[in-house]
């Protein structure tokens, strides 16, 4: 996953939730939107699917389980 991609997920999944989404993780105390929606993402339950488009025009879909997280990103969140 590029930064860019990472930084719009986690921009939009908050706003949802700051928006009544359902949340897909289990809340411990979180009540901030960015926080919770990192906490999905190190869990890999973000509802969304990434469409990378190819220089042929041509496209692929990627579901946010499907593509690596950095480690390096993962502890400066917390994650393991």
């Amino acid at each position: 996953m590029t930064k860019y991609e990472r930084a719009r997920i986690l921009g939009t999944r908050a706003l949802q939730i700051s928006m009544n989404a359902p949340v897909m993780v289990e809340l411990e105390g979180e009540t901030d939107p960015l926080e919770i929606a990192m906490k999905e993402l190190r869990q890999r339950k973000v509802p969304f699917t990434i469409r990378r488009y190819l220089p042929d025009g041509s496209y692929e879909d990627w579901g946010v389980d499907e593509l690596i997280v950095e480690d390096s990103w993962k502890r400066q969140v917390g994650g393991d």
